[in-house]
């Protein structure tokens, strides 16, 4: 893998843990620059602020691309002043990655309620808002676990919906370009050849030859086979209840599923605090810890830094790939 320059560290939501994690991140040991107003973290952390990302600071000391923010913040406390600022770092931050001052970004936790009040914020997340900032790209959302072996990494073909909604989202078209998207990146940024992918069927059983639905007979089946046939090392449709346990994880490098929750709480429950959002299809790299804002505990500095350790590294590593 070659050189790459620092990830830049999005502050997110100043009410949530976010600041307080920035300066915990150094322990990750990755070369990176949190972008955000130096105000908001914690009053003991060691700063200093500099002009790009690349200007070397001293160890131990967080280095910060200054954003000014118009309040302060209050943990667990979101102010609509601020929420037009924290969509403008997003933005500052990928125009930085695609120029290539910076190796890729990793963004600390937003919360889309604040920002739609704040700002009008239109996107349903950050993986949104990422796609729009790059051309409207297509992308899709993948979950790493980084603690757990065989390692569980998952795509959720739908992701913010409704559950009643996922049977009319989940369109061959929508699971073959979250096949093709999640293939590329295994080989581009994961280093993996030949990535082996393992699809789950959207019903109970994967609906057990039709009784339980017939997604997985009626299309999901032709479909696979027709992508097969150019190459593309795919098991499925599978039952989702049975793909996540060590010995099945270890037939697949990534798992593609129907719908959200189906793809998110084998990882989460393997690996809550070591899982990494990584957004595949960007024309630059973008990872981000797998929790959210945590108001309740905000301010407290008892926040758990292990998942944005882990997407620092995810970010560093997927760079010098690139």
């Amino acid at each position: 893998m070659g050189i790459t320059h620092p990830v830049i560290l999005t502050c997110g939501e100043p009410a949530g843990i976010g600041p307080e994690l920035a300066p915990k991140a150094l322990a990750s040991g990755v070369p990176f620059v949190f972008l955000g107003d130096p105000g908001h973290l914690p009053d003991a952390t060691p700063w200093r602020e500099v002009a790009t990302p690349d200007e070397t600071v001293p160890e131990g000391v967080l280095a910060v691309l200054r954003h000014d923010f118009p309040a302060p913040a209050t943990p667990g406390r979101p102010d609509p002043r601020n929420a037009a600022a924290v969509v403008e770092v997003i933005a500052r931050a990928v125009s930085l990655a695609r120029s290539g001052a910076a190796g890729g970004i990793c963004t600390l936790p937003i919360n889309k309620e604040a920002l739609k009040r704040g700002a009008g914020f239109a996107f349903p997340g950050h993986t949104e808002y990422l796609a729009h900032l790059a051309g409207d790209v297509p992308v899709v959302m993948m979950l790493a676990s980084t603690t757990v072996e065989p390692p569980c990494r998952v795509v959720p073909v739908t992701i913010h919906i409704a559950l009643r909604d996922v049977p009319g989202a989940l369109t061959p078209g929508a699971l073959e370009q979250a096949i093709r998207i999640t293939r590329d990146a295994l080989q581009r940024d994961f280093g993996i050849r030949a990535p082996r992918l393992a699809i789950a069927g959207l019903n109970p059983h994967a609906g057990e030859n039709g009784v339980m639905g017939d997604e997985e007979t009626r299309w999901m089946a032709p479909l696979l086979a027709r992508l097969r046939a150019e190459g593309i090392d795919l098991a499925g449709p599978l039952p989702a209840d049975t793909m996540f346990h060590a010995p099945a994880r270890a037939r697949y490098d990534v798992a593609i599923c129907a719908y959200h929750d189906q793809a998110l709480i084998p990882v989460k429950t393997l690996d809550f605090a070591g899982g990494v959002n990584v957004t595949l299809g960007l024309p630059f790299v973008r990872t981000s810890p797998d929790h959210g804002t945590a108001f309740d505990i905000a301010g407290k500095g008892i926040a758990d830094a292990a998942s944005v350790i882990a997407a620092l590294r995810m970010a560093h590593e997927m760079a010098a790939r690139r």
